[in-house]
């Protein structure tokens, strides 16, 4: 009789299972732990992606402008085309390279900044030919040369007679003539943060050719 009144509770502690309610809420439980999980590993992915595209971005941007400064500091005055010049959407310049003298030209298009550089030449007539040809760049060749995009707009300023002037304001428009090249660019590049970069660009070259006639 004793022996069988304590196995009975030990029977009925065997038989207890998880009612269905608690089963739903323990579901519930998970799958609410699972969205938790997933939109956090999401918003680190999303985040991760951003910052690499900016700091693409920000070296794509680095890269051109120390490119920009290396031209500027390297510019030679032929004495037969125009050096250093801007017409609002296109700076040129002529400049000192491995195997003699090049047509480098600076442009927004389709709101990107981009360099196109011609094949070094040691002539006059070739460094002519680069000039012109720099004023009728085919698509195809702006979308291959190195640029950034997300670019709303630039401004160039050169400096002569110790003040900056707008370079389009101070007669340097590209009209084929031989101009004094200017002691400094200022150049300023507003992004509008389409390929991951936002705000003002500004930079300031020392010209070293500036003043040569």
């Amino acid at each position: 009789m004793y022996q069988a009144a304590a196995r009975a509770p030990m029977r009925a502690t065997r038989g207890r299972g998880f009612t269905l309610i608690e089963v739903l809420v323990a579901l519930v439980i998970m799958a609410m732990m699972s969205v938790m999980a997933w939109r956090a590993v999401s918003a680190l992915s999303t985040t991760r992606d951003a910052t690499e595209a900016h700091m693409d971005s920000a070296e794509t941007i680095n890269t051109l402008v120390r490119q920009w400064e290396l031209d500027l500091r390297e510019v030679q005055d032929s004495k037969q085309v125009n050096a250093l010049t801007f017409d609002g959407a296109t700076l040129r310049l002529t400049r000192r390279c491995a195997g003699g003298m090049q047509m480098v030209a600076w442009q927004v298009k389709d709101g990107r900044l981009t360099r196109w550089a011609s094949p070094a030449t040691t002539t006059i007539s070739g460094l002519q030919d680069a000039w012109f040809r720099s004023q009728q760049l085919a698509g195809q060749e702006i979308s291959g040369s190195p640029g950034v995009g997300g670019v709303l707009g630039w401004q160039v300023y050169f400096f002569r007679n110790t003040a900056w002037s707008n370079a389009q304001s101070s007669g340097d428009q590209d009209d084929g003539v031989t101009k004094t090249v200017p002691s400094g660019v200022r150049m300023k590049v507003q992004f509008g943060g389409g390929d991951g970069y936002n705000g003002e660009l500004v930079r300031e070259v020392i010209v070293p050719a500036g003043g040569t006639r």
